[in-house]
């Protein structure tokens, strides 16, 4: 049985869950008339919002007191179809990043202003999956909201969702985005090869590199694992597959100098490996 707190609007209340933490329920007139200590009935919750901290519950309070219900409605089943399509838990904190950044994207289309989203081929290619939850989204918009969103904005959506899956700021979010754009553009041009971003082994190395500049970003290093048989497999690689050994080098200088991170031996040992994979090593 929930009790309001406090009333935000006349579809939106806080009010507290089992554990006493505040909670953000949706429904519609669930506010109307109604005062702090009134129970609210079952049958009027559409939605229950349950954020990570205090300061997110605030930040969400503000949001949904000065944003149209249908806006915020869509939104969240944005959001929920891409955690049901995509299996992956997204951080709580989407709810507010991803929302208030689609109703600002609604109010700038009623203004005839859009943005262009430079990073748009990087974000298809890289995640393609998030992309395509992103494409979902605008037809969601269109369908539900009589809006047409342009594919920039469809990147920028996979974007938001890509942040909630690392759980990162948006900001560290572009920056891992550029740095496996460069670490691609190095491995393209040491071997003299186009990547085919259609195989398997691609799609891995990505993900890896995605997990990467997750830890780059949060200043956290890899354990190291230096023990005399991971020593001997290292050195193996390195010397039985020198090329690939320098292709590494090139992508931990790269990384040092452009985000101040030296890769561990650790890490420089699953580059090699993933690296190996990508170059099809049979022998």
């Amino acid at each position: 049985m929930n009790k309001i707190v406090r009333v935000i609007s006349n579809n939106f209340v806080i009010s507290k869950d089992e554990d006493d933490k505040e909670i953000v329920i949706r429904g519609l007139g669930i506010g109307f008339n109604k005062s702090q200590g009134d129970i609210i009935p079952q049958d009027k919750i559409e939605k229950i919002y349950r954020m990570d901290t205090p300061r997110q519950i605030n930040h969400l309070t503000d949001l949904v007191e000065n944003m149209p219900l249908d806006y915020i409605t869509v939104c969240t089943q944005i959001i929920e179809n891409a955690q049901l399509n995509l299996g992956k838990r997204l951080s709580q904190n989407i709810y507010i990043t991803l929302t208030d950044h689609i109703c600002f994207a609604l109010e700038r289309k009623k203004n005839g202003l859009e943005y262009k989203n430079e990073m748009l081929w990087e974000i298809k290619n890289f995640y393609p999956a998030e992309y395509k939850q992103g494409e979902l989204a605008i037809a969601i918009v269109r369908d539900k909201l009589g809006t047409e969103l342009s594919e920039d904005e469809a990147g920028f959506i996979a974007l938001h969702i890509v942040n909630a899956e690392l759980e990162t700021g948006m900001g560290d979010m572009v920056n891992i985005t550029k740095m496996i754009q460069g670490i691609i553009d190095i491995i393209e041009d040491h071997y003299k090869i186009t990547l085919d971003q259609e195989t398997l082994d691609y799609g891995r190395f990505v993900t890896h590199l995605k997990f990467l500049g997750q830890r780059i970003f949060k200043n956290q290093t890899m354990q190291e694992n230096d023990s005399d048989f991971t020593r001997m497999i290292r050195n193996l690689i390195q010397e039985k597959y020198p090329k690939d050994f320098l292709c590494a080098k090139r992508i931990q200088s790269y990384i040092q100098g452009n985000f101040e991170h030296l890769l561990s031996n650790e890490e420089m040992f699953f580059l090699m490996t993933h690296l190996g994979k990508l170059m099809k090593r049979k022998d």
